[in-house]
This record gives structure tokens, sequence and C-alpha cells, in this order.
């Protein structure tokens, strides 16, 4: 990691969290400047076990030790979490603030925690659990230079980091990149359904199905060409491909993505409002 490293506690110890504490420590992070806080004891042991980083089951003893804390928890639950830091740790307005929770926005959590907070807001995607993540992230007007390279830095160890201009733009980040994953194997799933229909079992269907994602993924990653430009390149003008392409372009495949990712950012909007 090339970022100066900073004390940083990590408030939840749900998957989210060890994913990114695993990928700060195989990024070569000093383990001893990681807090990881959460309720209950299972998840904790699990962390320190395999990890090697601080653990606690109080927020507010993490939070005074850190000079970053990385607020993992549910939406539902962040009004309270927060309410309990602000009273229990002083000087939490002096900490850089990154929440990963989805819907609240960063006016919110100076509501929460003080007027004077540094945030930094990060939408991380749930290829992150493999080391594959997209992450978006936003950071107010008071985060500096140094703080956005250090949230870089700690993200990368999870996948690839994308900084927007606004919390409008990661809401459609949000509904690309964070329900991306579910749109894919939607449509994975419906290939491999086609394939068993035609005689296939179930798991060479999907045997041919993920390997074949996987190659086209590596293969757009690898390439300067236009997406749809790859897509001509393995057409064939009268081949089965081309057949087949024609029945998606035919169901209007572009006007169904479209459709899908400005309902799921409606419903970040709704989100945002809930709370």
């Amino acid at each position: 990691m090339t970022a100066e490293p900073r004390k940083i506690a990590f408030i939840g110890a749900g998957n989210m969290t060890q994913s990114i504490v695993g990928g700060m420590v195989r990024s070569g992070y000093p383990r001893d400047l990681i807090y990881v806080s959460n309720p209950s004891p299972g998840k904790l042991e699990t962390i320190a076990d395999q990890l090697g980083v601080h653990t606690s089951q109080d927020n507010a003893e993490v939070a005074s030790a850190a000079d970053v804390v990385v607020l993992a928890v549910k939406p539902q639950l962040m009004a309270d979490v927060c309410a309990a830091l602000r009273e229990a740790v002083p000087e939490i307005s002096e900490k850089l603030i990154v929440t990963i929770a989805a819907g609240i926005r960063m006016p919110k959590y100076r509501t929460y925690l003080g007027d004077d907070i540094r945030i930094i807001r990060v939408m991380p995607n749930t290829p992150s659990l493999v080391g594959k993540g997209m992450s978006g992230l936003v950071a107010d007007d008071r985060a500096d230079e140094s703080d956005r390279e250090f949230i870089t830095s700690a993200f990368d160890g999870v996948g690839a980091t994308l900084w927007v201009n606004n919390e409008d733009e990661l809401d459609i980040l949000g509904a690309v990149a964070g329900s991306g994953p579910a749109y894919f194997f939607e449509f994975m799933a419906s290939l491999q359904k086609a394939a068993v229909i035609l005689g296939f079992d179930r798991d060479k269907a999907r045997q041919m199905v993920q390997q074949t994602a996987l190659g086209a993924a590596e293969m757009a990653i690898n390439s300067e060409l236009e997406l749809e430009d790859l897509r001509k390149q393995v057409t064939s003008k009268g081949g089965s491909t081309a057949k087949g392409v024609e029945v998606y372009q035919g169901a209007d495949i572009n006007d169904i993505s479209e459709q899908a990712v400005k309902a799921a950012v409606k419903r970040n909007q709704e989100m945002a409002d809930l709370f």
C-alpha cells in the first residue's frame, strides 16, 4: 500500500469488513493498526484468528484508538450506532469518517456525528469478497487529498476503485456496479437453464457458463476495443453466434438494461429519503 498507514477502526464485522481487512493485510498493511468491533464475539474470533488484528465488542474502544473510523453497520442501525459513538467518543468529529452503508447521504452523518466531520462514502460490491470488487467513492469538501489517497489504497486491496463527483453519481454507480453482479447472475442462470433444456446436466451447464463469463470478462479487461466492437469481433456474419445475438437484439437488450439501471437508481434515491 502506498498511502501512509493510519490507525483504522471498523465498526461492524460482517462479510464486507472481513474482505476489506483481509485485503489490507494481504497488501502489507500493519495488522497492529487495524481495529474491528462487533457486538457478538463469533465474527471477531474469526477475524482475530485469521488476520491477527485488534478486536473488541466495544465500538467506542476501537473508535477512540483510531484515526479513521469505518462505519460498516446496516443503515437501519446507523443512527443509534453514531449517537452512541458521539456520546462516548467526544473527539469523533476529529477523525476521518468512512461509511460503506447504502442509502444514507453525507449531510445525515453530520447530524449524527457533528458538522465538522470529514466524511467519505464508499460503495463496494459483493465481488469484493473474492478480491474482484468495484468500489465507488465520493468525499465531502472537508476530506483532503491525503484522506482520499488513504481510502483509495485501502479499498484497492479488494479490487478496483472509482471516484465519482457527487452522491447522485454514486447512486448510478450503485445501480450498475453494486447491483450488476445480480444482473450477470440472472443472465448466467438463464444460459445454464437453456443448456439444461437442450440436454446438458446442471453441473456441466454451469461449468460452461461460468468459464465463458470469466473468459469474456478477461478479454474485455485486456482489450482496448469498445465492448460493442468486441462483440462484433466474435460474431461472424451469418454464423450461429450472429443468429443468437439477433434474438437478444430483437428483445432490445439495451432497453432492458437501461430500465433495470433506472429502477435501481430510483430505489437508491428512495432509500436515501428513508434515512
